[in-house]
């Protein structure tokens, strides 16, 4: 099963060399990429949030195992949805599924389901593939389109990842997928992100869903926020560190509706 790009040419370039053209942009070079367990990376546009997304990826050092996880926008498909094996396409050519790592991960982890139906629209896993491609062009993953649920669900979720990796193995990064707060002013959108930033600093995973829920704070990913935490917690993480933030206003001009966009590594 090969899954198809969906928002190329509108998200990110749709010809290679532009796409390759744009990342190395993006992208700043490194010379000392660090070990981590997980990030968080904005996923819209690349116009918008590619410059935030490239600053995270530019400062980590990319495993040949990727385990990506996005929200699931459209709210198709399984609520836990596993893309099944076989390759993901993107302008920059295919990406292999790992099969051995997905196995592992239906096996290990509660709720999950092989599904491709959640994936088939879903922006939010497809935007960050190109940027590690780029980086790593040899790399396989595992692809998760996670919908809503409460902290003891994802808990689990998370320690079922842990597990699965541990006997993996090798070496897997983690790649939450998410914008932070929608369609608000600037000022009202830095002041909430700060709130649910705070608890994904703390590496507080139950506090992060709690705050973004009792404050209104409409952070997409939270749910796979939360899962990459508890995940990294269970792989040993300690650390947590803000690499970038933004809003679309940043680019735009308009600071009277923005979304917020932040990049975190844990480790």
């Amino acid at each position: 099963m090969q899954r198809q790009p969906a928002v190329a040419g509108q998200f990110y370039p749709g010809s290679e060399n532009k796409l390759r053209t744009e990342l190395s942009r993006l992208i700043p070079e490194n010379e000392y990429p660090k070990r981590v367990k997980g990030i968080i990376s904005p996923h819209a546009g690349y116009v918008y949030s590619g410059a935030i997304a490239g600053r995270v990826f530019s400062q980590i050092t990319i495993p040949e195992t990727v385990l990506i996880i996005g929200p699931n926008h459209h709210g198709t498909g399984a609520a836990a949805a596993l893309y099944p094996d076989g390759e993901w396409l993107t302008p920059l050519g295919t990406v292999s599924i790992n099969s051995r790592l997905n196995s592992l991960l239906l096996r290990h982890t509660p709720y999950l389901q092989s599904d491709s139906i959640a994936h088939q629209n879903e922006h939010s896993l497809e935007v960050q593939l190109p940027f590690i491609q780029y980086l790593r062009p040899d790399v396989t993953i595992s692809a998760l389109c996670i919908g809503h649920g409460d902290y003891a669900p994802l808990r689990d979720i998370g320690a079922g990842i842990a597990t699965a990796i541990r006997e993996y193995g090798e070496d897997v990064l983690i790649v939450a997928s998410s914008d932070m707060t929608h369609y608000e002013s600037a000022a009202s959108a830095r002041h909430k992100d700060e709130m649910a930033l705070e608890r994904a600093l703390a590496l507080d995973g139950k506090g992060l869903l709690h705050v973004c829920r009792s404050q209104g704070i409409t952070m997409c990913g939270v749910v796979p926020a939360t899962v990459m935490i508890e995940a990294a917690l269970q792989l040993g993480a300690t650390k947590a560190e803000l690499v970038a933030y933004g809003t679309s206003g940043d680019v735009t001009g308009d600071n009277d509706q923005v979304v917020g966009y932040a990049a975190v590594m844990v480790f």
